[in-house]
């Protein structure tokens, strides 16, 4: 079932970079933006609380989407960026066992604990 799961976040991943490719924006700028989402990391600093929901808040496949459908719908290329460099983040990094956290701490995540 792990392999099938991470096959599944690999073909999320490729969708994602689909995505990309319908916009209107240079390569180099899905490279330089698809480890952005890790500034949700940065909520840790106030606790694991604060940082879960933080974390989670950018590595939710659902605001992702929300995201990037709002920018079809308003027709703000923008917001279609941001939605697909979540979207992809998000699949890379379940891809790789990284999943969203429990408020225990970092390395609870739905996937399991990371670093078993």
């Amino acid at each position: 079932m792990k392999t099938t799961l991470k096959l599944e976040e690999l073909m999320m991943f490729v969708l994602g970079i689909y995505l990309f490719g319908l916009l209107d924006y240079a390569w180099w700028w899905f490279l330089l933006l698809l480890l952005t989402p890790d500034i949700g990391m940065f909520g840790y600093l106030f606790g694991n609380k604060v940082g879960a929901f933080s974390y989670n808040l950018f590595h939710h496949k659902g605001v992702a989407l929300l995201i990037y459908l709002a920018g079809i719908y308003f027709s703000i290329p923008l917001c279609q960026l941001i939605g697909v460099i979540l979207f992809s983040h998000s699949a890379l990094d379940r891809m790789l066992g990284y999943g969203l956290k429990y408020d225990k701490g970092f390395k609870f995540t739905h996937l399991g604990d990371i670093g078993k």
